[in-house]
């Protein structure tokens, strides 16, 4: 299948701004071009840019990216690099969120304490906020 440049942002969430920087940086190669001269983005491109928000959203730096999607064209010779990348990745993530998990207990345990204040400040008893609402 074929998508304009228009529809493949749509379908990855990316803006076609996005795609134009993505391609310009090199971690999207250059899609094909139909008869008019539009890009037209393939499957296997969209497949890519979604592998790429990804890495993004996991807070892959665009020069980590960059290396990753050069090492990528190079084929199976590059996977112990491309591998060793994803795993330094994962364990980057694997810390944030251990710090949020710990940041969440923090604030489950504030809320905690404010349920207990305000029970024994109104009287409320436990489960009563349920009924009341």
């Amino acid at each position: 299948m074929s998508y304009s440049i228009a529809e493949a942002a749509r379908r990855s969430g990316l803006s076609i701004d996005t795609l134009r920087y993505y391609e310009r940086i090199k971690l999207l190669d250059p899609p094909a071009r139909d008869t008019a001269g539009r890009r037209a983005y393939s499957d296997d491109d969209l497949n890519w840019l979604g592998f790429l928000t990804k890495l993004r959203t996991t807070g892959m730096p665009i020069k980590s990216m960059r290396e990753y999607a050069s090492l990528r064209r190079h084929g199976v010779a590059s996977a112990g690099r491309r591998k060793a990348l994803l795993v330094e990745q994962r364990r980057s993530v694997a810390e944030r969120i251990a710090e949020l998990q710990a940041c969440l207990d923090i604030l489950d345990y504030k809320i905690d304490n404010y349920a207990q204040v305000e029970r024994k400040v109104l009287g409320v008893e436990p489960g009563m906020e349920e009924i009341s609402a």
